[in-house]
């Protein structure tokens, strides 16, 4: 499969010279903070959906999901159920408040109730820790395609997507980045749909008959039908449920997309239908999935005789578009993946950027006391280099499934970002202490046990043996999150605490009267 594929490199510098566009637009339009971290909270609720929508719909859902089919049968549904009851954990508990009671980033949401410096760094701290695994995990499944298709190395893949992200971010800040995602959406969707009808024919559209073929495909047979392929033992199984349900919540991108529309009311119809947009993607991912088993297993163009797949097995969703759809349809798909990489690390950099500028520079090390300028500029310099860093960073794990990958910052997230927004929304008793008692040892343990697990002890760092024998450290660590911070906050009878424990009133007030009219606020 080697060679220049013409029709992906002319979409893909289609798609690349569009973005371009829209950045300078953008740029034309981004003055204030306001504007650079949140689009000036104008974003409609659709157009936030499927912007939503897209930072999920990324390159560990079509290139390692589809892959994760493949090897492990329904076991990779566990990553799918996990992501549906999550956004609607999102919908049902969060959305409202968090509008009402945020400006760019959740950390607003905490410190307008807690002390409002040390909660500032450790939110910065725990948004690096989720977007810097989760930019690595998108440029791997960048740096596969474009070694495989484009004739260009790893490294020159990886440096071409970090440099495009950075520049979406630097100049066009939030408007820009929501468009990328928009459109990226819109192609990912239709592609998804096309190959999913594509891969259906092949078989008659009778599922039956290709679930039977996939059976038949697979080294396992119908095992790849039942649980325990991939997952074997119930701890590695809850901690990844509980990641997706607790981390998708505490995604920090994810979050910043609530302060980008103007109200609750857009905030709750903007996840209606991300929910609806990635619910269906997922289904059609899976489906994909189980036809490539069909269609690809013993074709030694894609599959070695141990039935690996050559480059990878985030390579799959590739390889089942060329055999379907000829060379024309794969390099379509190719540089539709390739842009949904891109746009998915420009809303991750600018969480992290605005992590850095907004939460510790602007509000701990100034106090406040800085203009929108300058703090637009602190955001910029930092976003390029978080970038540089990305980039480095992403040499390092060029083999391993960005599906997998991907699962790291969400437990990060579920560890060190949810437990206090959780409990700062509806717990009254949480302090400043406990608060950061809790996040700091939820992030050590999952730090800990995400480096000691099988997934980067054995196949990065090249061990025998892992000391932590569980694929996710996510039940240990949010459990330790939580426990720590309700004990602490429970002893805890500082001053400071008793600060803490009455702002809970007021801000359950203020989450209230976000819903009425901006006209009664103003009153």
């Amino acid at each position: 499969m080697g060679g220049l594929n013409v029709t992906a490199i002319i979409i893909f510098v289609g798609f690349v010279g569009a973005s371009l566009m829209i950045t300078w637009w953008a740029a034309n339009r981004t003055k204030s903070a306001g504007e650079f971290y949140t689009a000036g909270g104008t974003i409609t609720g659709m157009q936030n959906g499927l912007a939503l929508a897209g930072d999920f719909m990324s390159a560990a859902t079509f290139l390692g999901l589809t892959g994760l089919v493949f090897i492990g049968g329904v076991d990779a549904m566990l990553f799918t159920t996990g992501i549906a009851v999550g956004w609607a954990l999102i919908l049902f508990v969060f959305a409202d408040r968090l509008r009402n009671l945020g400006r760019f980033t959740f950390a607003d949401v905490v410190a307008y109730r807690l002390q409002s410096g040390p909660l500032r760094v450790l939110a910065a701290v725990g948004t690096l820790t989720v977007a810097i695994p989760y930019l690595i995990a998108q440029m791997v499944g960048a740096g596969s395609l474009i070694e495989t298709l484009f004739g260009l190395p790893y490294w020159a893949a990886v440096v071409i997507v970090g440099t495009l992200m950075t520049t979406y971010v630097v100049f066009g800040g939030m408007l820009a980045t929501t468009w990328v995602q928009v459109i990226k959406a819109v192609l990912l969707l239709g592609g998804g749909t096309m190959l999913l009808v594509l891969t259906l024919a092949a078989f008659g559209f009778n599922l039956d008959a290709m679930f039977a073929a996939a059976a038949d495909a697979h080294p396992r047979g119908e095992s790849i039908f039942g649980p325990g392929l991939m997952y074997t033992d119930p701890i590695s199984v809850i901690s990844l449920g509980l990641a997706f349900l607790l981390g998708t919540a505490g995604l920090p991108h994810v979050l910043m997309r609530f302060f980008t529309v103007p109200d609750a009311q857009q905030a709750r119809r903007s996840i209606g239908y991300a929910v609806v947009f990635i619910g269906y993607f997922q289904a059609a991912v899976v489906l994909i999935g189980f036809g490539a088993v069909a269609l690809l297993s013993g074709q030694t163009e894609y599959v070695d005789e141990s039935g690996t797949i050559a480059g990878g097995a985030n390579m799959v969703s590739v390889y089942l578009s060329r055999h379907v759809g000829g060379e024309a349809f794969l390099g379509f798909m190719s540089a539709v993946a390739f842009a949904t990489i891109l746009a998915v690390v420009a809303g991750i950099l600018l969480s992290a950027s605005a992590g850095v500028a907004h939460d510790i520079y602007a509000r701990v090390i100034r106090k406040g006391n800085i203009d929108d300028r300058e703090e637009v500029r602190v955001s910029r310099i930092a976003t390029v280099v978080i970038g540089a860093t990305a980039i480095f960073l992403s040499l390092a794990v060029k083999d391993v499934n960005v599906g997998i990958l991907s699962t790291f910052p969400l437990a990060i997230a579920a560890s060190v970002n949810f437990p206090a927004i959780f409990l700062a929304l509806f717990w009254k008793d949480l302090t400043t202490r406990g608060a950061i008692a809790g996040g700091v040892v939820g992030l050590i343990v999952v730090v800990v046990l995400s480096i000691l697990s099988p997934t980067i002890w054995v196949q990065v760092l090249g061990h025998e043996t892992a000391p932590y024998p569980y694929a996710y450290p996510t039940l240990f660590s949010a459990s330790a999150a939580f426990i720590v911070t309700i004990f602490v906050s429970k002893l805890d009878r500082s001053e400071r605490a008793a600060i803490d424990r009455s702002g809970y009133a007021e801000q359950l007030v203020r989450s209230e009267l976000g819903r009425k009219p901006e006209k009664f606020l103003r009153k």
